[in-house]
């Protein structure tokens, strides 16, 4: 594996004293989550606080193109989630199409998502029994 993918649910969620890989990024899907984060924010001091969080993820932590080879894996995941019946939300999709494509381990807290991740052969950690 090439290292590691981060979830949204883990870049929201990790506690401080959490040591993520340091070859970790994220994909682009979750700075689109975490900008809609800080536009939905309900008052200022929420909206502060996000857009700090949102700055300080985007400082440390390279964000992965959603590109030619990540679209198709995005279909590959998507044909496996409706030819299962499963509902997924499209930005888990193109974070595990990320993973896959660019062979990084996912790393995420929501249960369904890394199911749906280890189901289309990419390798999942970190899930600890949150189903979103």
């Amino acid at each position: 594996m090439a290292g590691a993918l981060l979830d949204t649910s883990v870049v929201l969620t990790a506690p401080a004293d959490v040591e993520l890989p340091s070859s970790a990024a994220i994909s682009v899907v979750t700075l689109g989550e975490l900008h809609a984060g800080v536009a939905l924010a309900r008052d200022d001091a929420t909206r502060d606080r996000r857009r700090a969080g949102l700055a300080a993820v985007r400082s440390a932590f390279l964000a992965l193109d959603v590109d030619a080879d990540v679209a198709q894996r995005y279909g590959d995941v998507l044909a496996l989630a409706r030819k299962q019946g499963r509902s997924a939300k499209a930005t888990d999709l193109l974070i595990i199409a990320t993973a896959a494509a660019h062979r990084r381990t996912l790393h995420t807290l929501d249960v369904r998502q890394a199911r749906l991740a280890r189901a289309a052969g990419a390798a999942v950690s970190g899930v600890a029994g949150r189903e979103d």
